[in-house]
């Protein structure tokens, strides 16, 4: 019996150092998961920050052809009607009655299953639209035209600030960034019921753009704005811009839908944008804007501002930038837990806010909250600046399947958020957190790798600054301040290394291998290496040139359209290209020799591809 005992207490002993064991495991793995997870929101926050960077950066391109055109190649008629396609907005010379009748008159063909809607709409039209949509249907160009037309009158009439009140509703709702995210918003509608004179809502800016069903979206939010006028409230997002739409997609997308009136609707897409309010006020003490503010921005001088006018703030951005600045910081400034206020140099654009700015807000203006969008979190919402911020996104899933949660926030009379969190589930639900983890660690270290591959030549450069004896290895800290220095990411480059880079036999790290898993997509038309690089890093920009010169969208411009346009282009970012060679690649890529050119196909030449997916999907 006494052995027994003892034998009883010894493995009770070891059950307990087991545990303790296993306990320890544990949390390093999770730590080590954890700290995966952060460098993959990171690599994801950085490159997205550092696109709307170049997107900002392309509105001075703009202005260097305003300032420049007439001097680059003399004053002829090739630069000037360059010019003209890319900076004249089309000015229809129909007047509203003559439009609108012109909409009605588009026939609808009888084989069309979809929606009819007639104005004005009633609630069966919205639930029709939600139906269709869920059955992957897409509604005639008509109805839509007739909508933004009907929009578009509307949102004349808004002041720039809505003035709303809980005492009409017990609650109202507010919704963040759903970037064209359609799943969000019918999880949104099915959890919380659907607008309406009691149940209000308030969506936040950048409906559209990166999502597939931004169209949809629109569509609903503009359905229910028209049927609730008083109930729905929209705010202007940075994404709610011409410009912004060319290069996160929602004008290919638009086009690709709607081939036949798709011209028309992006042109009455600019003006509803342009005329969406900037801000909405709920009982005189909480502040709704999308991106934030700064220590210029006066609540009484955005009440006066034409806010239709920033139709032009890009494109002509250096003429409006000094009476519209405090709209892009509206638009485009994020919180700082640091005091002060300062540029925000990481998207380009708005700026930094720190709590004291907050605070000063908040008083001069009789306000106790502040609630913003604009940022992913990875809750779907974050408090900071002592609780009187509050940022809100709505689109889950934003950067890969299970990166973040979405989430609203809804307001009653006490003026106490309640914040409701969901997550649109496919494929993540069969998946473990580690292979969660893995799926967006893989989406985020491709793009990564991509950005490495842009700017080969002058890491390459600043590499062999450091390999004086031609070894083709450098140190761990050396590698990783060259890349921070050409990428300038702000990401934990140490840490990242063993994913993107190998290290030799020396412990050195051969800094050629983290340019191995990319190559070419398609083969490359006779270009330089440099030249190439250039247009693989600059083939975003490019292709929102191609398309604002290509007016009717049919995918073609002309070779001189090209040559024109690459000169400019080339002459801004002071890369070196003899008119020899820019002519020889427009010839190669004028396949049937007609004069146009193919520019997706140009375009698809500089698209990298990654050589381990390639690999998985043929074992696969």
């Amino acid at each position: 019996r006494g052995c027994s005992r003892s034998t009883r207490v010894l493995f009770h002993e070891y059950s307990i150092k087991a545990a303790i064991l296993i306990q320890r495991w544990y949390r390093r793995y999770v730590a080590h998961l954890e700290m995966r997870r952060r460098y993959t929101w990171n690599i994801f926050q950085s490159i997205e920050y550092a696109g709307e960077q170049d997107q900002l950066q392309l509105s001075s391109f703009f202005s260097f052809m305003l300032d420049n055109f007439t001097h680059m190649n003399g004053n002829g008629p090739g630069n000037k009607y360059l010019i003209s396609h890319l900076l004249d907005s089309v000015v229809d010379p129909l007047t509203e009655e003559v439009r609108q009748l012109k909409y009605e008159q588009i026939v609808v063909p009888e084989s069309y299953c979809g929606p009819r809607l007639s104005f004005p709409l009633s609630v069966t039209d919205t639930n029709a639209l939600l139906s269709a949509f869920k059955e992957e249907q897409t509604l005639h160009g008509k109805y839509v035209l007739q909508l933004l037309y009907e929009t578009k009158k509307f949102l004349k009439q808004m002041p720039n600030i809505i003035y709303l009140s809980t005492s009409y509703a017990k609650e109202i709702t507010i919704c963040g960034d759903l970037h064209g995210r359609l799943d969000d918003l019918l999880l949104i509608f099915y959890k919380n019921g659907l607008p309406s004179a009691e149940n209000p809502y308030i969506f936040n800016g950048d409906f559209v753009d990166r999502g597939k069903k931004s169209t949809e979206i629109i569509i609903i939010l503009f359905a229910f704005l028209l049927l609730y006028p008083d109930h729905m409230h929209l705010n202007r997002g940075n994404h709610e811009d011409h410009i912004m739409n060319l290069r996160y997609g929602f004008t290919r997308e638009v086009m690709q839908k709607y081939k036949t009136h798709g011209r028309e609707m992006l042109q009455l897409l600019q003006d509803v944008f342009s005329l969406l309010p900037l801000a909405t006020v709920i009982d005189n003490k909480v502040l709704i804007v999308h991106g934030g503010i700064s220590d210029k921005i006066d609540l009484d001088f955005l009440s006066t501002v034409e806010r239709h006018k920033m139709l032009l703030k890009y494109v002509l951005f250096h003429m409006v930038i000094i009476c519209l600045i405090q709209v892009v910081d509206i638009l485009w400034s994020d919180p700082k837990n640091q005091s002060g206020c300062s540029p925000n140099s990481f998207r380009g654009g708005g700026c930094y806010f720190g709590p004291d700015v907050t605070q000063a807000l908040l008083q001069k203006h009789g306000l106790c909250l502040l609630i913003r969008s604009h940022e992913c979190k990875q809750e779907g919402y974050e408090l900071c600046h002592n609780g009187q911020v509050i940022t809100i996104f709505s689109a889950s899933n934003y950067y890969e399947e299970g990166s973040n949660r979405g989430a609203y926030v809804k307001l009653g009379p006490e003026l106490v958020p309640r914040f409701f969190q969901y997550q649109v589930s496919r494929s993540t639900r069969k998946l473990t957190l580690h292979q969660r983890v893995c799926v967006a660690e893989g989406s985020a270290l491709r793009a990564l790798k991509e950005k490495l591959y842009a700017h080969r030549s002058d890491l390459m450069a600043a590499f062999q600054q450091y390999d004086i004896d031609n070894t083709g290895r450098i140190s761990t800290s050396e590698w990783a301040q060259v890349v921070e220095s050409v990428l300038r990411l702000d990401l934990p480059w140490r840490t990242l290394r063993p994913r993107l880079a190998r290290l030799g036999a020396d412990g050195n790290v051969e800094y050629e291998s983290c340019f191995e898993d990319i190559s070419p997509g398609e083969p490359i038309p006779p270009v330089t290496p440099n030249l190439a690089e250039t247009l693989y890093r600059y083939r975003t920009d490019l292709e929102i040139i191609f398309n604002i010169i290509d007016k009717d969208h049919s995918g073609q411009i002309s070779i001189e359209e090209f040559r024109q346009t690459w000169k400019l282009f080339s002459s801004h970012l002071g890369v070196a290209v003899n008119d020899q060679t820019i002519d020889d690649m427009a010839r190669s890529i004028d396949f049937n020799k007609d004069g146009s050119i193919d520019f997706n196909e140009f375009l698809e030449a500089f698209r990298v591809v990654h050589k381990l997916v390639i690999k998985e999907q043929q074992q696969g």
